[in-house]
């Protein structure tokens, strides 16, 4: 299958200018047999149509909001003809939204689409300091001094003033985080803590036709539904914008009026999104109803979609030039000045000249633009993605919560779990929950079956009778809807720890930390952030209970992920270390931590003999963490071999190591990397070249497991000629039973490696 070639795209490029030009002319074309009315103007708090609840002066404050986001469509067309522009996904046929822009409050937030021009004039334009049209021409233009995105990309967005919350082209990906700000709100209330914004605001979330059909948008709608059908209050006001077709694939006649005018737990409204006054009144019933109702409320806005999907789309490779000129007659600006011109609100020469004052504003704006600085160097480009305050996060993570609190809720003094003895994984991780949500009152908790059952593991045993209120409660089974939770209790001044129940369940979910939870401050130049701990159990090595499902030793998925933090503790205490300097690192820095439990580890005690309580440890007292990125050793500092390996890997190499050590007597020291992402490269390297040799020893599988990344590290900055190996699971899907032990990393090979390794005097 051959691409396009850039000829071909140029000359589609050069259809849509055309077509962009026809759309011109035909409003100029209108407004030349436009008379005036024989009528007194209305005033401009008069009805602009009998029975309009929409006035005169709001239908001109609308218009010229419509006008401007038209002539910004065309002029982005322009600019990428001049090499001076980079996007031109328009919202042309869209311009309805303008009247969500006005009638929504600015703290109101809003999940915004691609088309979502006339919402943003509208929206931005309750900003006296705010030009939102130079301000979209610089986002257009890439400049680095874009006051949303710095020049990353162009994004529909605002500052935290005006509650936009930056998106990019997204196709639904957005309505789980928005549903889950709607959820956040409500449950900031009920945890008496106090939301960012004022308690009745609604949250906004527009999308097309098309994308009603992705699983993502499924998710949204469904988590929406099941949470009302509850009688739990979801402020969430869903607005698809229906033009029939997404890119070239027509949505069926009648399909969105017969998936959601009926739904149970969704309120449907409904308007003709080229009337203006219509648009207006069904908008503003919509979005009083959620406001009053706290209920999921679906506004269906009938539009046409003009001038392709975007500037290099063609609509004649796959539309009759009479279906498009059809599409054109549904212009809503065309009917907008109808209405300005028949109400005598505006005369033909008055509409004319907001028209040609909207172009010249737009063509002043995106001149100016053009000559404006763009990012220049990777590190400009990177310098948002992982923002790191070490010394505040390591402050952050040493204030230990209250000790009349800790006692209240442990029981007194004697139960302190410091002062107990050691113990396993999972009961260390439970104790650190507590004295985090003891930390923190904006903590919440939660996930599949985390609540009274306590988790499959038991590890979040009795944080939701202990903590009350609704800060621990069970999700929906559904990891889409768990992480939108997430980032919308994040955006509502939270502290979200939501659970995963097992790694390879994280899949089905992944976009909502690649391409939502771990952009934003990407996107948003560092001004948003969704702060969030993502506990995992995962990992393999389970006995008795497992296969694929639940023993999947594969996160690289995480790692490919910018800006994520995965941490992976091997023992109790550092589990507990590591649970408050990820909690550190999510609320000072607004980071988002993915923390992998190694399933197989919770319940293990012992280390090299039955019984000898080898892997117990003690809890480390409350003002105590593990510094970010620090490795723990074990061993001889100048050791013949350095094992480097993290999770279940550490223990297995504490044992293959003591069955080496004492028949050939060398030197073995095994580094536990306990952060693996970013890695330590400087600790990695110091340790290597101290070494005489280093082993690798991962878990994951050969290919794409985090071997091949510290063997690139040694490669390309440890001593040269460094003499390594690794060892690796099998690049396999892990089997049911005994058939495990044939695929996963062994002790028995770690050894062998081990003896090998020894036993080479080259």
């Amino acid at each position: 299958m051959s691409t396009p070639s850039e000829a071909a795209l140029a000359k589609r490029a050069a259809r849509g200018l055309n077509r962009a030009a026809v759309i011109d002319g035909n409003f100029l074309e209108l407004l030349r047999g436009l008379t005036a009315a024989e009528r007194e103007r209305p005033q401009p708090h008069a009805p602009i149509a009998p029975g309009s609840r929409m006035t005169a002066g709001e239908f001109v404050e609308i218009f010229r909001h419509q006008l401007l986001s038209r002539h910004l469509d065309l002029q982005a067309r322009e600019m990428r003809a001049r090499n001076e522009g980079f996007y031109t996904i328009g919202s042309s046929g869209h311009e309805a939204n303008a009247v969500l822009g006005f009638l929504c409050r600015e703290t109101d937030p809003a999940f915004l689409h691609y088309r979502s021009g006339g919402f943003m004039m509208a929206r931005l334009a309750k900003d006296a300091d705010c030009d939102p049209v130079y301000e979209t021409c610089l986002s257009l233009a890439a400049s680095s001094e874009d006051p949303v995105s710095g020049g990353r990309h162009k994004v529909w967005g605002s500052d935290r003033k005006l509650w936009v919350l930056p998106q990019t082209s997204t196709i639904a990906s957005h309505l789980p985080k928005a549903v889950g700000a709607a959820l956040g709100l409500e449950e900031a209330r009920r945890i008496r803590r106090t939301p960012p914004v004022p308690a009745d605001s609604i949250v906004l979330c527009s999308f097309g036709d098309a994308s009603t059909n992705h699983a993502t948008a499924l998710a949204g709608f469904n988590a929406a539904q099941w949470a009302a059908y509850q009688r739990l209050p979801v402020p969430v006001l869903f607005v698809c914008e229906d033009n029939g077709i997404g890119i070239s694939v027509s949505t069926p006649a009648g399909w969105i009026e017969a998936g959601f005018s009926r739904r149970e737990g969704l309120d449907y409204f409904a308007a003709d999104g080229t009337s203006l006054p219509e648009a207006f009144e069904m908008a503003a019933r919509a979005v009083e109803h959620c406001r009053k109702r706290r209920r999921p409320t679906f506004l269906h806005l009938k539009v046409p979609r003009l001038l392709g999907h975007a500037g290099t789309d063609w609509e004649g490779d796959y539309m009759e030039i009479a279906a498009i000129e059809a599409n054109e007659a549904r212009d809503p600006l065309l009917a907008a000045a109808r209405l300005a011109v028949a109400s005598g609100c505006l005369a033909p020469d008055e509409v004319l000249a907001l028209y040609e004052e909207s172009r010249t504003r737009v063509a002043e704006s995106a001149a100016r633009a053009a000559r404006r600085p763009r990012l220049e160097t990777a590190s400009e480009v990177m310098a948002t993605i992982a923002p790191l305050d070490a010394a505040a996060v390591h402050a952050e993570a040493a204030r230990a919560p209250a000790v009349e609190d800790r006692l209240a809720v442990f029981g007194g003094a004697a139960r302190l779990p410091e002062a107990g003895p050691p113990r396993h994984l999972s009961l260390q991780i439970n104790r650190a929950l507590h004295d985090l949500m003891i930390k923190y009152p904006e903590m919440t908790l939660f996930g599949e079956d985390v609540a009274r059952k306590g988790g499959v593991y038991t590890v979040t045993a009795g944080l939701a009778s202990t903590f009350r209120g609704g800060r621990v409660f069970n999700t929906l089974l559904d990891e889409t809807t768990i992480l939108g939770l997430a980032q919308g209790a994040g955006y509502m001044g939270l502290l979200p720890f939501p659970e995963i129940q097992y790694l390879a369940y994280f899949h089905n979910a992944c976009d909502q930390l690649r391409g939502e939870a771990c952009s934003l401050q990407f996107f948003s130049n560092g001004q948003w952030a969704n702060p969030m701990v993502v506990r995992i159990a995962g990992l393999a090595y389970q006995k008795g209970f497992g296969g694929h499902f639940h023993n999947d030793n594969s996160f690289a998925a995480l790692r490919d992920i910018p800006g994520l933090i995965v941490a992976c503790p091997a023992r109790g205490d550092d589990a507990a270390g590591m649970l408050r300097t990820a909690a550190a690192l999510a609320k000072v820095n607004g980071r988002v931590v993915a923390f992998l439990e190694p399933i197989a580890l919770y319940m293990t005690k012992d280390l090299h003999e039955n019984k000898d309580g080898g892997w117990l440890c003690s809890y480390p007292p409350p003002e105590t963490f593990v510094p970010f990125g620090a490795p723990r050793a074990y061993g001889d500092e100048r050791p013949e071999v350095l094992v480097v390996t993290f999770g279940n890997g550490v223990r297995m190499s504490l044992r293959a190591a003591e069955r080496v050590v004492p028949e050939a007597g060398r030197r073995i020291r095994v580094l536990d990397l306990r952060w693996l992402k970013p890695l330590n490269a400087e600790a990695i390297v110091r340790e290597a070249d101290a070494a005489g040799k280093v082993l690798v020893v991962d878990e994951g599988r050969r290919t794409g497991g985090i071997a091949e990344e510290i063997f690139t590290l040694l490669d390309e900055s440890a001593r040269p000629g460094l003499p390594k190996a690794r060892v690796t699971s099998e690049d396999s899907f892990v089997p049911l039973g005994p058939a495990a032990d044939t695929v996963l990393a062994s002790e028995a090979a770690i050894e062998a490696a081990l003896r090998e390794l020894l036993s080479d005097t080259s």
